[in-house]
């Protein structure tokens, strides 16, 4: 079993920044593909970011890309989004996610552990 708490999440201007991080509980964090998902009021939980299990590989849905940077560091059983250019778009509450599975995936419905989630509010 995996237990994810976020944190970082908050209150920024239209083009500012913020780092979430995503603290994973148990030995196995390691082997698990780490994805990030938002859900704004009123719309369906959508993917954001991926990252194997190395982090050699990572995937961005198109509205994030050049703007948002999934990492981990596994001695540390935690794994980051840093954001900037951030957009009231972007507002959102954000989930962390893992999948105990090598492939990356983009449907919520891949994943097998999910956090509480934390706020993201960008304001214009």
């Amino acid at each position: 079993q995996v237990q994810l708490v976020e944190s970082g999440g908050g209150l920024v201007q239209a083009g500012g920044s913020l780092r979430l991080s995503c603290a994973a509980s148990g030995r196995t964090f390691s082997r698990y593909v780490m994805g990030w998902f938002r859900q704004a009021p009123g719309k369906e939980r959508e993917f954001v970011a991926a990252i194997n299990w190395s982090g050699s590989s990572t995937y961005y849905t198109d509205s994030v890309k050049g703007r948002f940077t999934i990492s981990r560091d596994n001695a540390k059983n935690t794994v980051y989004l840093q954001m900037n250019s951030l957009k009231p778009e972007d507002t959102a509450v954000y989930y962390c996610a893992g999948r105990r599975a090598p492939d990356m995936a983009v449907s919520s419905s891949g994943y097998n552990y999910w956090g509480q989630g934390t706020q993201v509010t960008v304001s214009s």
